[in-house]
């Protein structure tokens, strides 16, 4: 069952809510989010879901290297900021690369993916939890000393996080991308975009407004034809505010200059 045009029209109703309704309100994302394709596992035409996700990684990641680059020895103001984004960061990986060994991979041996593969790339999960564990090292030694010295090694730290978690969805695109092409409609990948869509309002609210933040006319028309425009407008207009307010202007300046 999909969400219909009057479906649509009454959520984006909702949104219009006054304080004593906004009851009604949480009941209507959540029918939403239970009748529409869960995020992770959205495909659209020759890009799936995960591929936008990558890019919203890679993108993160050229920000971070960029803005450390330009960092002023000293700014504890601009050292928060970057932590806060870093926080959302580190979150967003961490769920995506947890959630695929527990969810994906067996999905995907189900359909035929050879277990060579997966535990290769279990393989580069691990290498990149590693470098993430030494980014959060670094970041967390920046926000104690803003100084030159704690800078520069998380500029560095971030340098080489990127090059593992590009290695890796780079590989993963090239071997995966096809399969869920592929194999989109077999009960077991529809049976790991139900489980993916069990993250919650709260993180779906942020997730959105994070993967959408900077994406390229593809990807963002690639989520907009998938996902009913009503879903994103409610789940990311009440859910995703925190993002909105403490994260996105971190990266303003840096955009700016792309």
């Amino acid at each position: 069952m999909s969400p219909t045009r009057s479906d649509a029209d009454r959520a984006l109703h909702v949104l219009r809510c006054t304080r004593g309704r906004c009851s009604k309100a949480t009941r209507t994302v959540e029918w939403f989010t239970q009748n529409t394709p869960a995020p992770t596992v959205a495909f659209m035409g020759q890009m799936s879901m995960n591929k936008v996700i990558h890019g919203a990684f890679r993108r993160d990641l050229d920000r971070f290297i960029a803005a450390l680059a330009a960092f002023q020895p000293g700014d504890r103001a601009r050292a928060t900021a970057l932590g806060t984004a870093w926080a959302n960061f580190d979150d967003q990986l961490t769920y995506h690369h947890e959630g695929e060994h527990e969810i994906a991979w067996p999905a995907l041996a189900a359909v035929g993916v050879s277990p060579e593969l997966l535990a290769a790339m279990d393989a580069e999960h691990e290498t990149m939890a590693a470098a993430l564990s030494e980014t959060r090292t670094a970041m967390a030694a920046l926000l104690r000393d803003p100084g030159v010295g704690p800078a520069s090694s998380a500029q560095a730290a971030f340098q080489k996080l990127r090059a593992v978690t590009v290695q890796h969805l780079d590989h993963e695109e090239s071997e995966l991308e096809p399969v869920y092409q592929a194999k989109r409609d077999t009960p077991e990948i529809k049976a790991m975009g139900r489980a993916f869509g069990k993250s919650g309002l709260a993180r779906g609210g942020r997730f959105f407004t994070w993967v959408l933040d900077g994406a390229s006319g593809e990807e963002e028309a690639a989520v907009r034809a998938e996902v009913p425009g009503p879903v994103i407008a409610v789940i990311g207009g009440i859910f995703g505010r925190g993002y909105r307010r403490d994260i996105a202007p971190v990266w303003s300046g840096n955009d700016a200059q792309r």
